[in-house]
């Protein structure tokens, strides 16, 4: 998250145009609903209107697309023709999911473009087009709009755009949501960055990081196992694991108590039940939690299991390192690990008094 001095910072370049903050941040402006380059000739926005980002996928997951006039996804003073072909192509359609069969319609090679999305900006082509689809629906869980309100809002002068995108992400279309299972998703701010909590009135379901690579497919699965939709909202149950949450950054919580459901086979519960019991500020490896689940063999299934947790944090998978005392993989990025064992060795190894 970045510091209340670090945006104003971030705002007095805006203003002055400071060329050399290129590439160090990106401004989305909430009432045109695009994000500019620090050095953007556009009419500037005053401060409480602009929100800062480190990367343009942030600005993406966060519902703004590339403003047409500085081109923030593309190189300064070059813009590739390739590039801005495909970024138009999915602003036209951006509930789209591209495969290389609509690379060859359109005489795209599949390659080339995810080398140059890759090199102009840092993630491939298909991972901008699946950014800009999930930020279309975090933008209403962010804001916790209706159905309604949040079809009207959505930009697309017809809404079909929103109601598709919405669709294909949370899985129901919003007109038919009332006769369907209903689970709320909302966004939580918290130090490390917005992470997204779906639940159900009684149980926490999922609780990731938004920026997670797999994310949609994550609440795809989610939605096809509960057989439910998805809509913005709030539940009791995603106010607590909110609350928690803020203790857990102050250092003030080692346990989270927040009920949840566990979607997964007998074998990963027994995982991730066996993850709950590593303490904060400890870790151990995969190797360790198979010999305690008795299956000293099926290291590699337990870092499957690992992987595949649902509830970061509350399932603490980042307390799980390799053999060798390397880090490992985590869903939420090498660098959101070392910082909570770092911060549970810090300030969570002796619980606080409520």
């Amino acid at each position: 998250m970045i510091s209340e001095e670090l945006k104003h910072m971030y705002y007095q370049a805006l203003i002055d145009k400071k060329s050399e903050y290129e590439g160090i941040f990106y401004v989305g402006v909430k009432t045109t609903g695009v994000f500019c380059r620090p050095t953007c000739p556009a009419k500037k926005p005053k401060f409480e209107n602009c929100e800062f980002y480190g990367t343009a996928k942030e600005a993406l997951l966060a519902s703004f697309r590339p403003c047409q006039r500085c081109r923030p996804l593309s190189h300064p003073n070059y813009v590739s023709e390739l590039v801005q072909k495909l970024v138009n192509a999915i602003e036209e359609n951006p509930e789209h999911r591209w495969t290389e069969g609509d690379l060859r319609n359109i005489s795209v090679d599949a390659s080339t473009a995810r080398r140059q999305f890759k090199k102009r900006f840092g993630m491939t082509f298909v991972e901008y087009a699946r950014a800009r689809r999930m930020g279309l629906a975090l933008k209403q869980i962010r804001r916790g709009n209706s159905v309604i309100d949040a079809q009207l809002s959505a930009g697309y002068e017809s809404g079909s755009g929103f109601r598709d995108a919405f669709s294909r992400i949370m899985g129901a279309a919003p007109a038919r949501l009332e006769d369907q299972q209903v689970l709320k998703a909302s966004w939580i701010d918290t130090p490390l960055g917005p992470m997204m909590a779906i639940a159900s009135e009684e149980e926490l379901i999922l609780l990731e990081f938004v920026d997670r690579r797999g994310l949609e497919r994550e609440v795809e699965r989610l939605r096809s196992r509960t057989r439910s939709a998805v809509i913005p909202g709030r539940t009791p149950v995603i106010s607590s694991v909110e609350q928690e949450l803020e203790r857990y950054f102050a250092g003030e919580l080692t346990e989270f108590k927040t009920p949840v459901k566990l979607l997964g086979s007998p074998f990963q519960k027994m995982v991730w039940e066996q993850l709950r019991n590593i303490p904060p500020g400890q870790v151990t490896s995969y190797a360790d939690i198979a010999a305690k689940i008795g299956k000293p063999t099926a290291y590699r299934a337990v870092a499957q299991a690992n992987g595949a947790n649902q509830l970061a944090l509350v399932i603490p998978c980042h307390r799980v390192i390799n053999l060798n005392g390397n880090l490992g993989g985590y869903g939420g990025g090498l660098s959101r690990k070392q910082w909570l064992l770092e911060h549970e060795r810090n300030n969570l190894t002796e619980e606080v008094p409520l």
